[in-house]
């Protein structure tokens, strides 16, 4: 997405193994891209690969043409995720805590490094590194509610791993925040400020819907339906602070879970 001098939004789309005219991304005074190939199903050697490639190759591109264009964008957002952590337990995490282990962990590192041509070029860059987003129209969400609506609903593992969440409002705010504040660039923790373990996360969805939430998926169960996904993204334990956001003062919309959910499902 850019958005123009004019607050005029054009989405601009392109493979990422073709060059990009430098063009065509001129004039804009900010540039979001938020493109990549979808991380849900079971990761085999060619979904990881496409993983990988779709975020690291065309953000590489898009930041080559920004570098290059004769009027440049004042800033620079792409998205990264939360999977640059990796699995860190009870650890509290910040913008400037260390890249973790794993594949999500490794994409999110290349995907970050590939937006340097634009910082090079004297682009005001930011990697917003995005939580579980909550929304009944997608994601994480949208899976988890046909079960909790029919009583199915529990823990997935020991239910003691953290979920860092954020409310798809939250996410917009954020964006448009990163894009008037002219001090934030680098990393920024895209969630809520009250990260919650997975068993708060299930029971709290399960209340809303005045549903029990007595059915747990065991780990193995979890590795044997979704492979190393389910590692990686339901099992892993993130905790994490948005620490840039709250310093430069964003005012979140939705910051406790319960109300979120209310919110979006419309209890």
């Amino acid at each position: 997405m850019v958005r123009s001098a004019q607050s005029a939004e054009v989405e601009i789309a392109w493979n990422p193994d073709t060059s990009l005219s430098s063009e065509s991304v001129s004039g804009f005074d900010a540039v979001v891209h938020l493109a990549g190939e979808s991380i849900v199903g079971r990761w085999t050697d060619e979904k990881k690969a496409a993983i990988r490639h779709s975020r690291v190759a065309g953000t590489k591109t898009l930041a080559k043409a920004l570098a290059e264009a004769r009027q440049r964008p004042s800033v620079f957002i792409s998205a990264s995720a939360i999977g640059y952590y990796g699995d860190r337990g009870q650890e509290t995490l910040r913008e400037d805590s260390p890249v973790g282990r794993g594949f999500l962990a490794d994409v999110c590192r290349e995907w970050e490094f590939a937006t340097n041509s634009a910082a090079d070029a004297g682009i005001r860059t930011a990697q917003t590194r995005f939580g579980v987003v909550l929304s009944a129209a997608g994601g994480a969400l949208a899976k988890m509610l046909p079960p909790f609506r029919f009583g199915l609903g529990g823990n997935i593992g020991n239910g003691r791993q953290w979920w860092s969440w954020i409310d798809l409002h939250d996410v917009v705010g954020a964006i448009e925040h990163v894009i008037k504040s002219d001090t934030l660039h680098g990393p920024v923790n895209i969630v809520s400020p009250n990260p919650v373990t997975n068993a708060e996360f299930t029971r709290t969805l399960a209340s809303v819907l005045s549903r029990p939430a007595v059915f747990p998926m065991p780990a193995f169960v979890a590795r044997l339906a979704l492979g190393p996904m389910a590692d990686e993204l339901l099992l892993a334990s993130q905790r994490v602070e948005p620490a840039k956001l709250i310093a430069s003062g964003y005012a979140f919309k939705q910051p406790n879970l319960r109300s979120s959910l209310q919110a979006i499902l419309g209890a």
